[in-house]
C-alpha cells in the first residue's frame, strides 16, 4: 500500500519503520527538519519537511495515489484537519487520526466523525488504549503483559523467568509432559534484547521474558506454573488523575469486584471533577510526591501503586518513595522517554509502561484491517503476533502444519475452532473458518 504518515515523532517513526519492513511504500511528513533528518538517516522512506495541512505539501507527497493517511502529529485539531483535507481534495480511502482530547471522544458527539462532518475512519486514543492495557496487566498478576485475541478466548502473556520459576532449565517437551492439561504454547523468549524461538529441546533461563499463548480460561493455572501465585490486587492507589488515571479507575470500578481505589490528583478542579464522575473511588487533592499525602492515602494498606502523571520524573520518584516508605508493593510507572527503561531494575520498579507501543499496535491493527483482526508488536516492532481467519481461498485448508510451507520464522501459537482452543502439533490440520494466532 501507499501510506502517508503525518508526524515523525516516536510513534510516527516506529510505524514508518514497521510498515517499510512489510514492503509498504511510505511517505513521512513533519515540520521538524531534525525529525525528518532522523527518518532519512535510518529508514528507506520518502521524507518531506512541511505542514501536513498544506494541500501543496500533500500533493508533493503524492497523496492522490495514497491508500491511507495516518495523522499522528502532537495536535488533535491538526490530525483531524489532515484527514479532512486528505478526503475532500485527494479522496484518500482510509484515514486514521490520533486524538487525545476526551472532549472529542464523548459518546454524545459520536456523529462528529463521519463522511459528512469529519471523515476519519479510525480514531486512536492513546490514553484509552493505555488504560485498557494497564487493566489487562492488573488482571494477570505476575505477567508483564496480557493481550487478548480471538474475542478474549486466547491470550498472549509476557512472563519474566525469575529464580523461583519451576519451569526454568526444563526442556520444552518435558514441560508439555508435566502439564498435559495446560493449553499453552511457549513461542519463544527475549534474551539479551533478542527474540529466540524455542524448540522442543530448548530451555528458558533466568531473566528471559517468555511469550506464551494460552487458553484464556487457564490464566491462573498458567501463571502458577511459571511460579506466580499472586492474587489480583483489590487495593489500588493511582497517582495522577489525567485521562489515563481517570479512565483506568473507571474501568476497574466496572470490572473488578470489591475493588478499593484511591486516586491522588494535584489540580483541585480536576480532582473535584473526577470525584463526581467515579462511583466508589476516593479522590485526594494533593501532590503524590509528598509523604503526608501518601500517608493520607494509607499507603501501607495498598497492594499496587500506579504512577500515571504526565511527568516521567515524577512517576519515577513516586515509585522510589513507595519503595522507601512501604515495602512489598507492586509499582507501575508511565514513562515516555525510552532511556528511562534502563533505570527500572536499579529503582526496583515492577513495570514501566511505554505508551508508544500500545498506540503503534492499535494503529497496525487498523492498517491491516480486512486481512487480520488483531496485531501486537514485540521488540519495537521487529516481531508481531497476529490473529487472522482462514478463508475459503486459503492454501492452508486441509494441510497439516508440517506441510503448510509457512515462511521461515512464523510460529502458529493457537487455533480457535468451534469455540475450542487447539494448541497445534506438527500433524494438526487447518480448516476453513479457523481463527489462527501466529507469530512472525
Amino acid at each position: 500500500m501507499n501510506i502517508i504518515i503525518c508526524g515523525a515523532g516516536r510513534v510516527g517513526y516506529t510505524i514508518a519503520k514497521i510498515l517499510t519492513e512489510q514492503n509498504h511504500s511510505i511517505t513521512v511528513i513533519d515540520q521538524s527538519s531534525e525529525d525528518i533528518q532522523k527518518i532519512n538517516d535510518n529508514l528507506d522512506v520518502k521524507a518531506i519537511v512541511g505542514k501536513a495541512t498544506s494541500p501543496n505539501v500533500l500533493e508533493k507527497a503524492n497523496t492522490n495515489d495514497a491508500d491511507m493517511i495516518i495523522a499522528v502529529t502532537r495536535n488533535d485539531e491538526i490530525n483531524m484537519l489532515i484527514c479532512q483535507i486528505a478526503y475532500s481534495i485527494f479522496k484518500v480511502p482510509k484515514k486514521i487520526a490520533r486524538i487525545r482530547s476526551q472532549d472529542y471522544l464523548n459518546s454524545k458527539y459520536s456523529t462528529l466523525f463521519n463522511k459528512e462532518n469529519l471523515p476519519i475512519d479510525y480514531i486512536i486514543s492513546p490514553e484509552l488504549e493505555i488504560a485498557k492495557s494497564i487493566q489487562r496487566k492488573l488482571e494477570a498478576p505476575g505477567a508483564l503483559d496480557n493481550i487478548p485475541f480471538a474475542e478474549n478466548k486466547i491470550r498472549l502473556l509476557e512472563i519474566e523467568i525469575k529464580k523461583n520459576c519451576p519451569l526454568k532449565s526444563i526442556k520444552l517437551n518435558e514441560i508439555t509432559k508435566k502439564y498435559p492439561k495446560l493449553n499453552a504454547n511457549i513461542l519463544g523468549v527475549v534474551r539479551n534484547e533478542k527474540f529466540i524461538s524455542l524448540k522442543k529441546n530448548d530451555v528458558m533461563n533466568i531473566d528471559d521474558k517468555a511469550y506464551v499463548i494460552i487458553n484464556a480460561t487457564q490464566m491462573q493455572e498458567t501463571l502458577k506454573a511459571f511460579g506466580h501465585d499472586e492474587k489480583i490486587s483489590t487495593k489500588i492507589l493511582i497517582i495522577g488523575g489525567g485521562n489515563i488515571g481517570f479512565n483506568l479507575a473507571k474501568n476497574l470500578e466496572n470490572s473488578i469486584e470489591d475493588i478499593r481505589i484511591k486516586l491522588i490528583e494535584k489540580d483541585k478542579g480536576r480532582a473535584e471533577y473526577i470525584a463526581n464522575e467515579l462511583n466508589n473511588s476516593i479522590v485526594i487533592n494533593g501532590n503524590g510526591l509528598e509523604q503526608d499525602i501518601l500517608e493520607e492515602a494509607n499507603l501501607n494498606e495498598v497492594e499496587t501503586v500506579l504512577a500515571l502523571t504526565n511527568d516521567d520524573e515524577d512517576n519515577l520518584m513516586v515509585s522510589v518513595l513507595v519503595e522507601k516508605f512501604s515495602k512489598n508493593k507492586r509499582t507501575m510507572a508511565l514513562i515516555n522517554k525510552p532511556n528511562y527503561s534502563l533505570l527500572q531494575s536499579s529503582l526496583k520498579i515492577d513495570d514501566l509502561i511505554d505508551p508508544r507501543m500500545d498506540t503503534v499496535s492499535t494503529i497496525l491493527k487498523h492498517v491491516h484491517k480486512g486481512t487480520i483482526e488483531t496485531a501486537y508488536t514485540i521488540l519495537n516492532g521487529e516481531y508481531e503476533v497476529i490473529e487472522a481467519d482462514i478463508i475459503e481461498t486459503s492454501e492452508l485448508i486441509n494441510k497439516d502444519l508440517k506441510n503448510a510451507n509457512l515462511p521461515d520464522g512464523v510460529r502458529v501459537g493457537a487455533i480457535l475452532r468451534n469455540n475450542e482452543i487447539l494448541i497445534p502439533r506438527s500433524n494438526s490440520k487447518f480448516e476453513k473458518n479457523d481463527t489462527v494466532v501466529f507469530f512472525g
